[in-house]
């Protein structure tokens, strides 16, 4: 863990973080990176606080894993946006500010006079990152948008699950975290060019585009081809069932393989290791043994040239997929990957949450990352760094903030509000 004293890359940022659930992961990945976040939050606390699963499994709005995983390294402070006394209170803060990160609807902000031009001219190199379901402008951009309608609108969940299946949704809000991801990247690259050139922007960030350009070769095969890409399961584009390709059953769980792609072995070291255990059943005899020493991506291009004998061929690979089932349900899943990992085999292990926290690449690297939490009296494990940066290094600093637990050191100690007219202001809702 780096010191109090190591530079970060974002020391001398700071984000005013009007972010929801949307783009809370950007705030956070700017704060990791040092950026000073103050979270503003309604009097009564940030939606987000009640979402499971929680501590313990006690629900408590300070005991939201959910919450907290997304909010270290952030300050909190109470304000209303609906109050003219608290607007006021905002817009001396965005005078001391970089970046405003947001999620209201569309011209929601400029009703209140704080959209981008108003907020200009208080900052005039400010950055404001409006993330939203559609973007700022067209048809769809005050249609609501949780995080199911984007990963539905983007494409994603058509090509998600079995080809037997309804369109499947992939799991914890894909379209929020990929929405945030290139918010966070959108405003780091605003920020070069306003240390360049002097000049802030508008980042308008849409759920659905940030979504959609992760749809592998979707759109590549319809602009190429034509072809509308459907879900095939494991298997990915491949049509049909190929022995040592997706995702195989063992003692103690699952591995992934994708057996004779370039970059690994070919089918006959896999064959190899079957017969060293006596596992490989009728595969050395033929015609298996020569389908198996040929089995490879290229065999597949051919598989479809001559019909004559494609039936045949579709037996032979059922049968030979059969038999390595039966292998890979002999091993754990750790003695399945580390034995192909020596032969140059691509098999993976599909990793539980508890495989990653006893990962030992990943206790290595100390990827997890222990936190204290003195209101719960317990330390509690983090995800680690999405990158590692040798001079200017990502760090968890300071653990997610209670409600309001910055509201006497920002607005009493940075904008010289006095204790009683903070109290008057608190009582009276605007902070």
């Amino acid at each position: 863990m780096p010191s109090d004293d190591t530079p970060a890359a974002l020391d001398d940022i700071r984000v005013l973080d009007l972010a929801g659930e949307i783009s809370q992961y950007c705030t956070k990945l700017l704060a990791d990176l040092g950026a000073d976040v103050i979270k503003i939050e309604p009097p009564e606390g940030d939606p987000v606080r009640g979402l499971p699963p929680f501590y313990h499994d006690e629900p408590d709005r300070e005991k939201s894993l959910y919450w907290l995983n997304l909010n270290t390294n952030k300050r909190s402070i109470t304000l209303s946006m609906a109050d003219p006394e608290g607007r006021k209170l905002f817009e001396k803060l965005v005078a001391t500010a970089d970046v405003v990160v947001e999620s209201f609807q569309p011209g929601y902000l400029d009703g209140l006079g704080l959209g981008y031009e108003g907020l200009t001219k208080i900052k005039p190199d400010i950055i404001l990152t409006s993330v939203t379901g559609f973007g700022q402008t067209g048809p769809h951009a005050h249609y609501k948008a949780p995080d199911i309608v984007g990963t539905a609108m983007s494409g994603i969940m058509w090509l998600a699950g079995h080809p037997q299946d309804p369109p499947n949704m992939p799991p914890l809000q894909q379209g929020y975290t990929s929405a945030s991801i290139i918010a966070a990247a959108g405003t780091l690259t605003a920020l070069y060019h306003r240390d360049v050139h002097g000049e802030g922007q508008h980042v308008d960030v849409s759920m659905q585009e940030a979504l959609s350009i992760a749809q592998e070769t979707a759109m590549q095969s319809w602009d190429m081809l034509e072809l509308l890409r459907n879900r095939n399961g494991e298997r990915g584009m491949i049509p049909i069932n190929v022995p040592g390709v997706g995702s195989y059953e063992c003692k103690d769980g699952y591995v992934f393989g994708y057996v004779g792609a370039p970059g690994g072995a070919a089918w006959s070291e896999l064959l190899g290791w079957m017969i060293e255990e006596g596992a490989a059943e009728d595969l050395t005899e033929e015609p298996y043994l020569e389908f198996c020493n040929n089995l490879n991506l290229r065999f597949l291009t051919e598989l479809f040239r001559d019909t004559s004998t494609l039936g045949e061929k579709i037996q032979m690979l059922n049968h030979v997929d059969e038999v390595l089932k039966r292998f890979i349900a002999s091993k754990g899943k750790w003695e399945m990957y580390e034995g192909g990992q020596g032969r140059r085999l691509l098999f993976g292990i599909a990793s539980t949450p508890e495989d990653i926290a006893r990962n030992p690449q990943l206790q290595y690297r100390q990827w997890l990352t222990p936190v204290e939490h003195p209101e719960l009296r317990d330390t509690l494990q983090y995800p680690g760094p999405p990158y590692r940066l040798s001079e200017t290094p990502w760090a968890i600093r300071r653990r997610p903030p209670p409600l309001g637990e910055h509201n006497a050191e920002i607005f009493e100690g940075e904008l010289g509000v006095k204790s009683e007219e903070l109290e008057r202001l608190s009582a009276a809702g605007a902070v």
